[in-house]
């Protein structure tokens, strides 16, 4: 068994898909059931006896500042966010990660998934009955993970908090290192390369049911979790909308984000009253489609 020397909170990304409420505040700090995402999780760790919790910013990196006073967590502001993937996360840790859980600041857990102590690294599995899109894993006699797939069917996928052994840890920051600086590194999440190591990289996975861990990519997702964004949507730029068109905010819906060239977020469409607008969040327009 190892003792659990602390936890690593991944929260620098813009989380664009989760637009326009990620255009205000970051996906960590929404309200979802009375409670903000990223507090809940930090309080379900010091449940579990872990005291040290890191949490990794960059978007909207000051609206942060009150968890270090409020829970004497420690920030560490990844100022790479934009232009890598999560691995310029881990890489900003580095000096923290030992026998670490590495976690997502926009997971929702129903029950508290930490403990103090855990026997050997692990990813957090739950399963997908017919055909899904999400990352699916597979196992070799000895429960270790083997192969690593986007989109299956009846599999178990990979969704929410990790644990890495120290000596796992050691093996994957020698890895980042290595390949830091290459070009080829600046798109890839730390899964992949955890995926591009399978061999080195030893690492089981913890099976939980459907309802344990719940993830939001979309205000409609969350709405089918918490009713009480279905009338009142939190945002500001949502209830400009429904002033201008003259709706409730419970009738825009099917909101889809815009990227322009460089994967950036210039705003979203919707639907409201079986028609289809496009609201551009930097000119402040909007217009029927």
């Amino acid at each position: 068994m190892y003792k659990v020397d602390n936890a690593i909170i991944l929260a620098a990304g813009t989380a664009s898909r989760f637009a326009p409420l990620s255009y205000e505040k970051p996906k960590a700090l929404i309200e979802v059931r009375g409670e903000v995402l990223i507090e809940r999780q930090i309080k379900q760790l010091q449940e579990a006896g872990i005291k040290e919790i890191v949490i990794v910013t960059g978007y909207m990196s000051e609206q942060f500042e009150y968890l270090a006073e409020k829970y004497s967590v420690i920030l560490i502001n990844n100022v790479d966010y934009l232009t890598r993937n999560n691995h310029a996360s881990i890489y900003a840790a580095r000096d923290y990660i030992k026998n670490s859980y590495i976690c997502s600041s926009d997971n929702y857990f129903e029950n508290n998934p930490f403990e103090e102590s855990v026997k050997e690294s692990y990813y957090a599995v739950v399963y997908a009955s017919g055909e899904t899109k999400e990352w699916c894993v597979y196992e070799d006699e000895k429960g270790y993970i083997n192969k690593v797939e986007i989109g299956g069917n009846d599999a178990w996928y990979m969704l929410g908090h990790v644990f890495w052994d120290e000596n796992y840890s050691k093996k994957f920051l020698d890895i980042l290192n290595r390949i830091y600086d290459m070009p080829e590194t600046f798109d890839l999440l730390w899964e992949h390369i955890y995926i591009k190591n399978l061999d080195v990289l030893k690492m089981k996975t913890r099976k939980y049911a459907e309802t344990d861990i719940w993830e939001f990519d979309t205000l409609d997702e969350l709405r089918l979790f918490d009713s009480s964004y279905v009338e009142d949507t939190q945002s500001h730029i949502l209830k400009y909308i429904a002033a201008k068109l003259g709706v409730r905010e419970e009738q825009i819906t099917n909101l889809d984000v815009i990227t322009d060239t460089d994967n950036a977020s210039t705003g979203f469409t919707f639907l409201c009253s079986n028609r289809k607008y496009r609201f551009n969040y930097e000119k402040k327009e909007l217009r029927e489609l």
